[in-house]
């Protein structure tokens, strides 16, 4: 599975970040997280707000972060 946090390094896109991997460590499941802070990335995904997750390559969320809980629905289904 792999996991991409969409933003510029702003304390949010942290937090996101943050929330994917304890997210990744409560479940134990085996996952690639990656940290994707270039705009055109994030442009092609069709994100104009970050924070966003990418979740092989669907976009979860966009535009705040995401709880743990959350993280843990969309990567454990």
């Amino acid at each position: 599975m792999k996991i991409e946090i969409l933003g510029s390094g702003c304390p949010k896109c942290n937090k996101a970040k943050n929330s994917v991997e304890k997210a990744v460590e409560q479940t134990g499941v085996n996952a690639e997280i990656v940290k994707v802070e270039d705009m055109d990335s994030i442009l092609a995904y069709g994100v104009l707000i970050t924070p966003a997750v990418v979740v092989d390559g669907d976009v979860k969320i966009a535009g705040r972060v995401p709880k743990v809980e959350e993280v843990i629905e969309w990567i454990t289904k």
